[in-house]
């Protein structure tokens, strides 16, 4: 089985992952990771160099390649993956796939990415928490529809990161 972890930035997808596949000893993936090895170059410097349409391909035909895979899988995605092209689609399309909605809240976000917007690119640039939240709300706006076709959906609020994955254990197995 292939466990497709999906939600915005900073939802717990990568820390998650790490914890699912330890629990249940799956292999774990980060597609953006998978990316940068692909192309010998950070996902920063891709978007810099080579611009959003051209990441967007590479991921799109990186999430394919990950979806084919035979063997038990954590793959965390990111953010803006389900948004663009087919690419919820084909998620939803793969047999041995399951997807994972990670849903956090707005002020849960706001309050995460704020104190780690430095590490961050796309918002870096922000200055103030109620213009973070003002930036992840529309976001959030625009990618609900995508986020909300996965097949489970795990409210993450007010849990540990361990709860969750015993969350998602116990809604999968």
């Amino acid at each position: 089985m292939i466990i497709v972890l999906i939600g915005y930035m900073a939802s717990g997808k990568s820390s998650i992952g790490k914890i699912l596949a330890k629990e249940l000893d799956y292999s774990l993936i980060d597609l953006d990771d998978f990316i940068e090895k692909k192309e010998n170059i950070t996902v920063t410097e891709l978007f810099k160099t080579k611009g959003e349409i051209y990441f967007r391909k590479q991921e799109e035909a990186c999430l394919k390649e990950l979806l084919s895979l035979e063997h038990n899988t954590i793959l965390s995605v990111g953010g803006g993956t389900p948004c663009y092209g087919n690419n919820m689609d084909y998620i939803l399309a793969t047999k041995n796939a399951k997807s994972i909605y990670l849903k956090a809240s707005l002020p849960k976000l706001v309050k995460k990415l704020f104190k780690k917007k430095a590490k961050r690119p796309l918002i870096a640039h922000i200055e103030t928490e109620e213009l973070m939240a003002e930036f992840v709300g529309k976001h959030l706006f625009e990618r609900s529809q995508f986020y909300n076709k996965a097949e489970y959906q795990i409210a993450t609020d007010e849990k540990s990161k361990k709860e969750i994955a015993k969350e998602i254990i116990e809604t999968l197995f």
